[in-house]
């Protein structure tokens, strides 16, 4: 009865506008805030996805974390890594991972057709800008320890200074062994920082350019002050640090050069607002798409199949019998070109849809082209949300807006497209298709004006395989900064398109 009555009001409302007001409904593309008119039940899953989120950004603050993340995810829903499948073998319903070096992944659900016919992709990446050790980085200066660092992807340094910082990483002896490594994130552990100079002595600096203000070498880490209880010993405070680094973890200097230490912020992932609408956090460039990314291939693994399917073969498999294979792939070092053998660069990605190829019978190298040709991909990426206070970099019309549903960008790149993968009109139309049959908002995304700047994602060496592809994901606030935003609402209308994709694609 309250549908009717709902109904009725909406056809007044409609017949009281003008002739030009309803053409204007009818032919201007319009938006709305993605809270507007959620129920009850909508607002619960919202903040249940926000809340397992937020958690995924506290236990993976690196690539390697990430990925072990979701290999615990992954094998708490059946999934089985694919060097364990007899023969290679893969059947419809089967879930598969492939981790690859410990700090990419991919995986998939096998569909009733084989491979060849093409699989519906998502890609993101797991790896965030961040301040790298380098090689040989210990060192005291006037009673103070200091490590030496590299940052890593585009960061604006000044942002890295006089805030907490953990220590997360991997040390690998001569013998191969792994030694695990994670300080400043529990409470009562002590956390690292930057220093910078203090306001009375900074004229010179703040005289400078933005970009010159702290120099890379400059973003050097403080890690303690007190000495070796030995007189006779040079470099004492050094020595304090390495006792103690040895004591705990069995590590020498030299381990340095056979490590990947990484310094994070130390703070965790939060609520920001007094409405509690958006989440703070470190990394969720590109982890805030990566996250509905997994949940979405979860989603289908536990989906029930259509009527008629053969769900013996369904129980037996513990998967859904979608129509295609569905695959998720989370990729390292987007945030320094993709380079590297577990970039997206890299073979990996070939290498994983070759064995798909031949597990659904089709074994050949022109059945792994054919397969790429007939894909279709969403590369999950974040884009620059509409931001008020800097307005004038943004081309408002074209931009992100912040809790107005999940983001398209037909194409990244920078002076002219460079860089950029441009998806074609018609693979654009298919995937809005999707989207407004399953009543997802989506909205059109611009990495600022034409000649302001620009950035790249995976999405280009999806398309140099003959991939159909189009950046699709979330827009950010702050991004690259150490505490980037999102909208909630926006993570969650972007997995239901996630969902909606790999089902429809």
């Amino acid at each position: 009865m309250a549908k009717e009555k709902t109904s009725t009001k909406e056809k007044s409302k409609t017949e009281s506008k003008t002739k030009g007001q309803q053409l204007a409904d009818k032919l201007f593309f319009k938006l709305k805030n993605c809270w507007e008119d959620i129920d009850a039940k909508t607002e619960k899953e919202v903040e249940e996805l926000s809340a397992s989120y937020k958690q995924f950004l506290d236990k993976g603050k690196t690539e390697r974390e990430c990925v072990e993340y979701t290999v615990g995810l992954l094998e708490k829903n059946g999934f089985v890594n694919i060097d364990t499948v007899k023969n290679g073998r893969l059947k419809a319903g089967m879930k598969i991972y492939q981790n690859i070096r410990g700090k990419s992944i991919i995986f998939a659900i096998i569909g009733k057709k084989p491979a060849v016919e093409g699989c519906n992709i998502l890609g993101a990446h797991v790896d965030s800008p961040r301040l790298d050790l380098k090689q040989n980085p210990l060192y005291e200066d006037t009673d103070l320890a200091l490590l030496d660092t590299h940052y890593y992807g585009g960061i604006k340094k000044y942002q890295w200074t006089t805030i907490p910082l953990a220590m997360h990483g991997v040390f690998v002896d001569e013998k191969g062994k792994k030694t695990a490594i994670k300080i400043g994130e529990e409470p009562g552990d002590p956390v690292f920082t930057v220093t910078d100079l203090l306001p009375h002595l900074a004229k010179d600096q703040m005289q400078k350019k933005m970009i010159e203000a702290v120099e890379g070498e400059e973003l050097d880490i403080l890690v303690g002050s007190r000495p070796y209880n030995d007189k006779k010993v040079n470099e004492k405070v050094k020595l304090n640090i390495m006792a103690l680094l040895n004591e705990k973890y069995g590590i020498t200097e030299v381990d340095f050069a056979r490590a990947e230490i990484e310094f994070v912020p130390a703070f965790k992932a939060s609520d920001v607002g007094l409405d509690r609408s958006l989440i703070g956090a470190y990394g969720q460039d590109d982890r805030c798409c990566a996250y509905p990314a997994i949940r979405a291939i979860l989603a289908l693994a536990k989906e029930k199949s259509a009527p008629g399917t053969d769900t013996k073969r369904v129980k037996a498999t513990g998967g859904s019998l979608s129509e295609k294979t569905v695959v998720c792939y989370l990729s390292d070092k987007e945030e320094t070109g993709s380079a590297g053998n577990t970039g997206a660069r890299s073979t990996n990605f070939e290498n994983f849809f070759a064995l798909l190829c031949a597990g659904t019978g089709s074994p050949t190298e022109n059945d792994l082209r054919l397969c790429f040709n007939r894909s279709a991909m969403l590369s999950a990426d974040v884009n620059a949300a509409y931001d008020p206070t800097y307005a004038g970099v943004f081309d408002k019309k074209n931009a992100s807006l912040v809790g107005k549903g999940i983001g398209l960008e037909k194409y990244t790149g920078s002076g002219g497209k460079y860089g950029a993968s441009d998806a074609n009109a018609e693979f654009c139309a298919k995937v809005q298709a999707i989207m407004e049959r399953n009543k997802i908002q989506w909205q059109f995304g611009e990495l600022g004006k034409v000649d302001k700047g620009g950035g790249g994602t995976i999405a280009l060496y999806a398309a140099n395989l003959g991939i159909e592809v189009l950046d699709c994901g979330i827009p950010v606030l702050s991004m690259h900064s150490p505490f980037e935003i999102i909208s909630k609402i926006d993570l969650y209308v972007t997995y239901k398109g996630y969902v909606a994709f790999l089902k429809e694609a």
